[in-house]
């Protein structure tokens, strides 16, 4: 842990116990894919370089809801973001394998070319935009994790947290948030907020169980995940909005390949299949936009 290393937007998620997983790529999910929407056959017949391949998914399994272990078969995984990602194969008629990492490695190991895609609840950000090209569609909305009561009275990314202990994610886009509360903590006469950095989730959640972190901020549907597993210890503080949208990182030096996953998650946007993903994973449907881009050059 520390206070003071802040890498500048990459996020960094990894449990010690499951290193050997993250190693290696585990089967295939447990969870049938839809039936691929009508309009997939002629993307298929425009993108046909995808058609009949097996492409590789790099992910961090650690945030349940989005990309986990399953708990019934620790050779598979599930969640949201794994379902997606078949559903976008299914309609340019590839497969997917998958390819466990360090949230800090995503996308270095999409660069590298060790993986095809990244679909695992990134944030798609200017500064991680100049390493891939990023396919958006969701809303980002943060939670603000405390202990129960608020004893600290946080109310958000802003000066409630002078003098707070925040847990974090090393690499996640948080940190930088919280950094930029110092300077204006100081101006306020207040103790700046200090930063403790972990590896995962379930490290900065037990930092606040502990009693040695006040607060934790991260994408809400983890924060409530939390909540739900110790609602006697816990509570959400508040739900905040932060400037940025969850994406799919493809390489930089596939722009066929960045058009065609947008056309298929397109089609499967515009077919409701998207959206009953978000139902079925119990995330908020309200997230949900129409797929864009963020490239930088």
């Amino acid at each position: 842990m520390g206070t003071l290393s802040f890498p500048r937007t990459y996020k960094l998620m990894h449990i010690a116990a499951l290193g050997a997983l993250l190693l290696m790529g585990l089967g295939a999910p447990t969870s049938a894919r839809a039936a691929a929407p009508a309009a997939c056959a002629e993307l298929q017949a425009k993108y046909p370089d995808w058609k009949g391949k097996t492409l590789v998914n790099a992910i961090n399994p650690h945030t349940p809801g989005y990309e986990s272990i399953d708990p019934k078969d620790p050779s598979k995984y599930v969640g949201f973001d794994i379902d997606l990602g078949e559903q976008i194969g299914e309609c340019l008629g590839f497969k997917l394998t998958y390819k466990a990492v360090t949230f800090a490695a995503l996308l270095t190991t999409l660069s590298s070319g060790q993986a095809d895609i990244v679909i695992s609840d990134i944030y798609a950000t200017e500064e991680r935009a100049k390493a891939a090209d990023f396919i958006t569609y969701s809303k980002v909305f943060d939670g603000v994790l405390v202990a129960k009561g608020n004893p600290k009275k946080i109310s958000g990314i802003n000066t409630s947290m002078c003098g707070a202990a925040a847990a974090e994610n090393t690499g996640y886009v948080e940190v930088p948030l919280i950094q930029a509360l110092v300077p204006e903590c100081k101006k306020e006469g207040k103790p700046e907020p200090t930063i403790q950095l972990y590896d995962n989730n379930a490290n900065c959640i037990q930092a606040i169980l502990a009693g040695r972190a006040d607060t934790y901020v991260n994408d809400v549907n983890t924060v409530d995940n939390a909540v739900k597993a110790y609602p006697d210890k816990l509570e959400k503080a508040i739900a905040v909005t932060i400037p940025y949208k969850v994406g799919i990182g493809v390489p930089k030096d596939k722009p066929a390949f960045r058009d065609a996953v947008k056309a298929a998650l397109t089609e499967i946007y515009k077919s409701g299949d998207q959206l009953a993903l978000l139902k079925k994973w119990n995330l908020d449907p309200e997230n949900l936009i129409e797929p864009g881009l963020l490239t930088v050059k």
